[in-house]
This record gives structure tokens, sequence and C-alpha cells, in this order.
């Protein structure tokens, strides 16, 4: 019996229990106009935001052979666009994201190659241009999250991984009638470190 325990705690301890990740990537924005400066002005949006680079952290757990948490954080390059006669200019912002994800897996624990679908809830604080989130500027929203990606067991305690997600919240309401939901895709790529 005491042999059976043992060799339980072995395969146990043997598995996957945390994955520390860092990588960077892309992010586009959709219906990503902010309004108006005032109601009499005659385009839909005066401002606008455009994504750019994106720099992300995740803290994996794997809970079981198929399925995890996922916690992390990723700095978003953005620009604050403003749209004129002549076109369009655009201020470099920062829009700091903090999420949760639950994970599915296609295979099981210890397979060399996982693919994943992931879903959960994030907030967005969207900073504009002269502006520190460290001194409480920016504005906050929250809201759900969808996705998947695939990870590639490289060493014993290295991974490389892919990520693409969409991440859908309210507009910061910066402008008169800011109107509906912004969508903001992601694509990355990671090296994780598993413990």
């Amino acid at each position: 019996m005491k042999a059976l325990l043992l060799a339980a705690a072995a395969v146990t301890m043997s598995g996957q229990a945390l994955e520390l990740a860092g990588g960077g990537g892309q992010t586009r924005l959709f219906n990503s106009g902010l309004g108006k400066l005032s109601a009499s002005s005659p385009r839909k949006d005066d401002y606008g935001l455009k994504g750019a680079f994106r720099m992300v952290f995740r803290m994996t757990t794997n809970s079981g052979d198929h399925f995890g948490h996922e916690f992390g954080y990723a700095y978003n390059r953005t620009q604050l666009v403003q749209f004129v006669d002549t076109g369009s200019t655009g201020t470099g912002m920062a829009t700091h994201q903090g999420f949760y994800n639950y994970l599915a897996y296609a295979t099981r624990e210890g397979s060399k190659v996982r693919p994943f679908a992931a879903g959960g809830f994030h907030f967005n604080n969207y900073v504009p241009p002269g502006q520190s989130a460290t001194q409480g500027g920016g504005t906050t929203k929250f809201g759900v999250n969808y996705g998947g990606g695939i990870k590639f067991r490289l060493a014993e305690n290295w991974m490389f991984r892919v990520d693409a997600r969409q991440y859908i919240n309210p507009k910061p309401n910066w402008l008169i009638n800011p109107g509906g939901w912004i969508r903001m895709n992601e694509v990355s790529a990671s090296v994780a470190f598993v413990l």
C-alpha cells in the first residue's frame, strides 16, 4: 500500500504545477471610435483608438489533465487618433490590461503539443496622453474575452506558446456618444518557464 501511495505521489509531483510566460505581439482594435467633441460635430467620431504592439505576462496553473487557470497582465501601446478633414493624426498612449482565463486543453498534461481554448474576463485601463495610471489616470472598463492558442514543449522546463484572443468591453466615455463596445484582438507569442 505504501509503495502505491509513493508511486501516486511521484506521478502527481511530476505533473506541471506552474507556467510563467512573457512575450509580445500585436493588438488591433475594432469599433474603436470614441465619439464627438460636441453634439454639432459633423463627424460620427472626432477621436478613436488604434492598436499597436503588446507586451504580455502570463501565469498558468493546470488543475487536471485537460483544464487550467491563467492570470495575466498586458501593456498595450495604443494611439489616440484625432480625425480631421485632411485625414488623421495620432498620439501614443497606454492601455493596461489584467485578465483571467479558464483553459480547456485538447491533449493531456505532459503532451509535447497542447492546443487550448480560453475564455474569461478582464479589465482595460485606458490612459490618455499626458496622464499616468500610477497617478490614478485613465478610465477602467470591464469585459469578457475568448480565444485559444497552442503550447509547444521545447525542453523539460521550457515551452513556447502562441495566443489569439478577442477582448470585448464598453468604450471609455471621454466624449459625447461613445456608443457600443470596443473589440481588441491579440496575436502574441511567448516563452514560458515551467516549474
